[in-house]
């Protein structure tokens, strides 16, 4: 069992994928700081200052008085969709981000694969006798 577990963890496809959850993890928190500290500054200043979207909630409980999310979740249960909207916006450049990524490498590798297709080795001498054997033929008809 053990020599089996070593065998799935020396795959290249583990360790690329344990790479990615890390990088993934780092690359999670450079977006909620770009979503918290560049975005949002942003849209508040632009639908009239002070527009934050953390704070908003919905009180569950009659016992909920709070203004602030912190201090109402110790209060009883409240419904933090301004958190959600947060999370969605977080998601989305995460998504956009991905997708510019991937577009980015399909590209360089499209590419790649026509340069390797055009510096193929050269076809086998009897192919090559055919196509010359072929373009004779197509001289000689034309004439």
């Amino acid at each position: 069992m053990l020599n089996e577990f070593k065998a799935f963890i020396a795959r290249g496809n583990v360790m690329d994928l344990a790479v990615g959850v890390i990088i993934g993890a780092a690359f999670s928190k450079i977006v909620d700081s770009v979503v918290n500290d560049l975005v949002m500054p942003i849209v508040g200043a632009l639908t009239g200052g002070g527009f934050d979207f953390s704070n908003y909630f919905l009180p569950l409980s009659s016992n909920v008085t709070a203004s602030t999310l912190a201090a109402a979740r110790e209060q009883g249960a409240v419904f933090a969709y301004g958190n959600f909207i947060t999370v969605l916006i977080n998601f989305l450049i995460l998504a956009w981000i991905i997708f510019l990524m991937i577009r980015g490498v399909n590209r360089v590798r499209t590419s790649m694969e026509k340069q390797e297709a055009a510096a193929a080795a050269p076809p086998p001498e009897d192919v090559q006798l055919l196509t010359e054997i072929r373009d004779l033929l197509k001289t000689r008809s034309s004439v």
